[in-house]
């Protein structure tokens, strides 16, 4: 249609009379055959029939036409807005109907057609290992206990039989929260493993004792395809009259079991822990597939998950416990170690990689 400048154009110049009326009706009506918009047409309204508009103006100098003519003139003049209400009505009334067809088409849904697929959320491989290995333990009737991942240096070193002078100590280069004092006392740290809930449950609960801890741990050290500075741990405790090493092994082979499988090897061999004496690492087979890979990509035939023995009498009496009655056994495993194992996983870094594709696998 013209633009609003068009119509401005369009000025009386000539006397007003009953042709000055049909000539402004038969352009209003002509120029309403070109609008194809609302907004368009709200301005012709204007134009033509609203208090400024050329049939109103007309109207309003019916009193300059000649006396004998002003019923003529007015007549014609009613008749044109008539009809011009009229055209505006329809007019509008297929113009919505247009819009609302547009819209439908656009809109419009086929419902023979499939849904789009919604993404599902799912369990990160570490979460879903930290349950398993839980309820595995749960189901051999250790209660889950969780603790503080910012840790007292008396709970993660001194209860666990590592003072401030043991060479232990240097396994685990720490992160502290709190700046050191003079005195060289340090009361905070990340914890370096989720081994301090042995003391705190202890603390807090007579023989007989049965947890498992699963908790994040945090270490300042280099990181490689098993080795990563912030990592999963599952602590594990038993204490109680009677406990033996012969418990530890066959708890711990029980689990591997369940983890594992029945077909998949097991290695103990005696290793050192601060805590536990005597001290045991225990291995999975890292074994190879038919086309001669391995689930970790190392060239060895044994991957270390879990340090255990039995707990320390200087450990049992530091919360209070008496050596000579009570014994126990404890354990801690790293859970994405496992989990590189069961699912053929050859690098820990890929666990907090955020790469979806990694992750959706699981």
């Amino acid at each position: 249609m013209g633009s609003p400048d068009h119509f401005n154009q369009r000025v009386m110049v000539t006397p007003i009379s009953t042709k000055r009326v049909e000539d402004v009706k038969s352009d209003a009506l002509n120029t309403l055959l070109h609008i194809s918009d609302l907004d368009s047409l709200d301005e012709w309204r204007v134009q033509y029939l609203g208090r400024k508009g050329q049939l109103t103006q007309l109207l309003r100098g019916l009193s300059s036409a000649p006396e004998n003519d002003r019923a003529q003139i007015g007549a014609a003049a009613n008749i044109a807005k008539t009809v011009l209400e009229e055209q505006l009505r329809l007019r509008e009334a297929d113009l919505k109907a247009e819009h609302l067809s547009g819209v439908v088409d656009r809109e419009r849904i086929d419902v023979t057609l499939p849904g789009l697929p919604v993404p599902e959320g799912k369990l990160h491989p570490t979460t879903r290992m930290v349950r398993e290995i839980t309820t595995a333990f749960a189901s051999m009737g250790f209660q889950i206990e969780e603790g503080p991942e910012i840790e007292y240096e008396r709970y993660n070193f001194d209860m666990l039989n590592i003072p401030s002078d043991h060479p232990a100590r240097d396994m685990w280069d720490t992160l502290w929260i709190d700046q050191a004092r003079p005195d060289g006392y340090r009361p905070l740290l990340l914890r370096t493993h989720t081994s301090p809930m042995q003391a705190r449950v202890m603390e807090n609960i007579d023989p007989p004792v049965r947890v498992v801890v699963p908790g994040k741990c945090y270490r300042y050290e280099a990181t490689d395809s098993t080795h990563e500075w912030h990592f999963y741990q599952v602590e594990g405790l038993a204490v109680g009259e009677g406990i033996t090493f012969a418990d530890l092994k066959g708890t711990l082979y029980e689990f591997a079991r369940r983890i594992f499988g029945e077909d998949r090897k097991i290695r103990f061999r005696c290793d050192f822990f601060p805590f536990v004496e005597p001290g045991v690492d225990m291995s999975i087979s890292n074994f190879k597939d038919k086309d001669g890979n391995r689930p970790i990509n190392r060239d060895e035939d044994w991957i270390e998950i879990l340090g255990a023995g039995m707990v320390h009498p200087k450990v049992l009496e530091g919360v209070g416990y008496d050596p000579d009655r009570y014994t126990g056994f404890a354990f801690g495993m790293g859970v994405e170690r496992i989990a590189m194992l069961k699912y053929g996983i050859d690098d820990i870094r890929l666990f907090y990689s955020n790469n979806t594709q990694f992750i959706s696998q699981f």
